[in-house]
């Protein structure tokens, strides 16, 4: 008989990420589940012994150090070896960014298997999860905080399966893309955007150019220079400030590069568009939609 030892969490269904149950399983032979579906994600990480999974109609023989992901509602199937059935820890999760999360770390019901050698950790962070298995808002916290925890160890440490070199230059350019989304009011330079991607800025430039048709410095620039548009067409503000809002700390440098691109200072800008409504919601709109579809062709 298998020695499970499991818990389930009810009522915690809200939130980007949470913990649906948890688990640790000393399988006795042949011990199987399924074929069967889950409501939720659902990882399991061996720690000992050997079997079978198998989804998306692929089969999968893994050993200890392999770990396998079963997707929501995705018929699965696993059995523990008849000689040497496994001892595993589970955890099922979701939430509104679980699928994200998941596709990010390079698993799918394509790719549901990966390895990390980190198993004292991933074993301890289940353990954790089952000792603050109570009702209540702290309890709750720390279960969801080791969840992420989980996942970054899988992440970090993982081998999953290699995604195609198209595949791998996308993501790079998506990921590069959304860091100057986001950090475009800061002072970043390309050197940073390269960090955060973890590639050289070579290589980033190789990407940026063929994705977007532009470098990545090109991109940002324009990027900056967009939103300067924005505040000073909607707003009052100071050219100064927009500078500052625009990730500029030097307004000279600002108002060189809002010159190199729109042919005239940030000043005379906000003029010439506050001469004609119509016009103005033209030239922005026009402005706004090309550069949008830049941005979309990464996901066509």
């Amino acid at each position: 008989m298998e020695k499970a030892y499991k818990l389930e969490f009810a009522g915690e269904k809200s939130g980007s990420l949470y913990v649906n149950c948890c688990g640790m399983s000393q399988t006795e032979p042949l011990h199987s589940f399924g074929p069967a579906l889950k409501p939720h994600y659902l990882i399991h990480y061996i720690i000992s012994g050997r079997g079978n999974f198998a989804i998306g109609g692929k089969k999968y023989p893994l050993e200890e150090g392999y770990g396998f992901l079963i997707t929501p509602d995705e018929l699965a199937f696993y059995q523990a070896d008849e000689e040497e059935p496994w001892t595993y820890v589970w955890v099922g999760f979701s939430g509104v960014q679980a699928a994200e999360y998941v596709g990010s770390m390079g698993l799918s019901v394509r790719q549901p298997v990966f390895r990390s050698e980190r198993s004292e950790e991933l074993y301890q962070i289940v353990k954790d999860m089952m000792e603050h298995n109570t009702f209540g808002m702290s309890n709750e916290l720390r279960r969801n905080g080791q969840l992420g925890i989980f996942l970054s160890v899988i992440a970090e440490s993982a081998a999953v399966t290699e995604k195609s070199e198209e595949d791998r230059a996308n993501t790079y350019v998506r990921k590069a893309v959304s860091f100057i989304q986001n950090n475009y009011c800061n002072p970043i330079k390309v050197t940073d955007v390269a960090d955060y991607v973890c590639i050289n800025r070579s290589y980033l430039y190789t990407l940026f150019q063929k994705s977007m048709d532009m470098s990545p410095q090109q991109f940002l620039t324009t990027f900056r220079i967009t939103k300067a548009t924005e505040l000073l067409q909607l707003t009052s503000l100071p050219v100064e400030s927009i500078a500052f809002s625009c990730g500029y700390s030097d307004p000279m440098v600002f108002a060189k590069a809002f010159r190199q691109m729109k042919k005239m200072s940030p000043t005379a800008y906000r003029k010439e568009m506050a001469k004609g409504e119509s016009r103005r919601n033209k030239e922005h709109l026009k402005q706004v939609e090309n550069f949008i579809s830049q941005i979309n062709r990464l996901n066509s």
